[in-house]
């Protein structure tokens, strides 16, 4: 099977898009894509759409249709597929895409994420994004996504002794990043003590713990191996691309802080690569909650259980050990639901180009990208190269 190579790249910028519509966002990063891959839309065999909440927040279904319509699209009549796996929607659609360059089907294919976060608000809103967990058994009893993070974070912390401020460091690190991204949402830099001393969410989880509503917008071209040799394009690789699922509540799980999934999808994909954890230059977290930022440098193998708090002190800044979350992260790039999977791709694929600017990280050979679904339920995780 074919192996599939990431062309080109764009992005919407992440943020409180009052004035701007989902479909608007979505083109501008589908055609900031093309024109860095430097195709044609008509070049397109697949166009595969990451989204979570579309249908509830923006009342507008059949959203792949409707991006490909609204970018002028339609008259190539090209197969357009909404991917929809919660908060994981766009590295799914990444992972759809990969598959089916891989299948021979096709050699060019677009992805995109977006989601339009703010337009509802208050307990509507709570409500809404309350469907990413069980409806039935968490939701409807009061749980939120904010109260079953928190409920792993005071368990991880009772069980390893490990104190606020070391949750407080992911955040920091983030808006250092997000500083430098001109697509972020939030590009202030924040301290330990404002991160320590932010408005509380869901004890002992604050502001600055939790992932903001985003709206944004993604987008990649991906070809395959022998388009890439044809037209001589230097392409990143998809070396690993894995996928695991497990129990959909928190309460139906072995433990409130270990999400099975990213460790089985981590060890699948470094399996394909032919790598090990040891290789890998830089890696972007799904860090929706502090805690579970914590929770994935553990179970995607970084560091062992309990133990991801000196991983943080030995470095995770740009010129650190680990770099983690180069982007800003979702603390501070922003979280768009469906747009962030495809967003950590976009982050990676420029740092392996060498073109993320002020944010570059010296020698990038290998980038992981991590994105979960929910508070854990399922999780996917990609590994990208230059050869």
């Amino acid at each position: 099977m074919s192996n599939v190579y990431i062309i080109g790249a764009g992005e919407a910028k992440y943020g409180e898009l009052w004035d701007r519509s989902l479909r608007e966002i979505a083109v501008e990063a589908g055609l900031k894509a093309v024109e860095s891959a430097g195709i044609r839309t008509k070049d397109l065999g697949a166009i595969y759409m990451g989204n979570s909440l579309g249908g509830d927040i923006s009342m507008q279904e059949h959203l792949s249709a409707l991006m490909s319509d609204h970018a002028g699209i339609a008259s190539e009549y090209v197969p357009s597929i909404r991917v929809e796996t919660s908060t994981a929607s766009g590295a799914s659609a990444f992972r759809e895409a990969c598959l089916g360059i891989r299948s021979g089907e096709f050699d060019i294919a677009m992805v995109g994420g977006a989601e339009k976060m703010t337009e509802l608000y208050g307990n509507e809103m709570i409500d809404i994004t309350s469907s990413i967990i069980d409806r039935e058994w968490e939701a409807f009893t009061g749980a939120t996504p904010a109260a079953l993070a928190a409920l792993s974070a005071r368990r991880y912390m009772s069980d390893f002794n490990v104190q606020k401020d070391v949750l407080a460091q992911i955040s920091v690190n983030d808006h250092a990043n997000a500083s430098l991204n001109e697509n972020a949402h939030f590009r202030n830099r924040i301290t330990i003590d404002q991160a320590l001393g932010a408005t509380p969410i869901a004890e002992p989880l604050n502001l600055m713990d939790c992932a903001p509503l985003s709206d944004g917008a993604s987008s990649l071209i991906l070809a395959s191996e022998k388009y890439v040799r044809e037209h001589g394009v230097e392409g990143v690789r998809v070396m690993g691309s894995a996928m695991s699922q497990g129990a959909f509540a928190l309460h139906s799980r072995e433990s409130l802080y270990t999400v099975e999934p990213t460790r089985i999808a981590s060890e699948k994909a470094l399996k394909q690569a032919g790598l090990s954890l040891k290789d890998i230059s830089m890696v972007e977290i799904h860090d929706s909650y502090s805690i579970y930022g914590l929770m994935a440098l553990e179970d995607l193998g970084f560091a062992k259980k309990g133990k991801a708090r000196e991983l943080i002190e030995n470095g995770i800044g740009l010129t650190g050990n680990l770099p983690v979350n180069p982007s800003g992260g979702l603390k501070a790039k922003g979280f768009p639901y469906g747009a962030s999977g495809v967003g950590q791709i976009v982050e990676a694929y420029y740092q392996l180009k060498n073109k993320a600017g002020k944010r570059q990280i010296k020698d990038v050979k290998y980038a992981m990208t991590h994105s979960q679904a929910g508070s854990g339920a399922a999780s996917v995780v990609h590994i990208l190269g230059v050869e």
